[in-house]
């Protein structure tokens, strides 16, 4: 009968040594992001719209079951003005009964700067009564490949009677 440490040392040794010359190659890279969103649902700069609600696009966004399609402008800074690096593309829905959040998917894709051609893929609740929010990065292309991640993200400023918004994301990604 054979010695058991035969078979053992092999079952031990193989996943250490496996450890040991992959781990180096696996480490994670953390990128920290500041965008600015700019939403907007009127005037000549348009760039979200109401598709779908209770009665039909002329529904308030604050209405539960309400759903916003957008294409906004994605800032370096909270001016309008400032360097526009991509587009926040994606769609709102008013998810909870009282009206105060949104549920919201939409890519960031970036147009410009060293991120130029990668998107981030964003998700989560947005109660928006609220000053933080924290919401999730659950994946991403380009640049950020098997993105991980989070971000708080706050009103800058708000418009709500001409249905406005500057928007603050602060993200933190880990990638390879």
């Amino acid at each position: 009968m054979p010695n058991p440490l035969f078979f053992t040392i092999p079952l031990i040794a193989i996943p250490i040594l496996y450890w040991v010359y992959t781990y180096p190659n696996s480490k994670y890279k953390q990128t920290n992001l500041v965008l600015y969103v700019h939403d907007s649902l009127t005037g000549d700069d348009k760039s979200a719209m109401t598709v779908a609600g209770k009665d039909g696009p002329t529904t308030s966004i604050m209405h539960f079951g309400t759903l916003l399609a957008h294409d906004d402008p994605v800032t370096i800074g909270p001016d309008p003005g400032s360097k526009e690096i991509g587009r926040a593309q994606g769609m709102y829905i008013n998810s909870q009964l009282d009206g105060k959040a949104l549920y919201m998917t939409f890519s960031v894709m970036f147009t410009d700067g060293e991120y130029e051609g990668s998107t981030l893929e964003i998700q989560g609740t947005d109660p928006f009564v609220l000053k933080e929010r924290e919401f999730s990065v659950v994946s991403g292309t380009g640049y950020f490949r098997f993105v991980r991640g989070y971000g708080i993200m706050t009103t800058e400023f708000l418009d709500t009677q001409n249905m406005r918004a500057i928007i603050k994301l602060n993200i933190t990604v880990r990638h390879f």
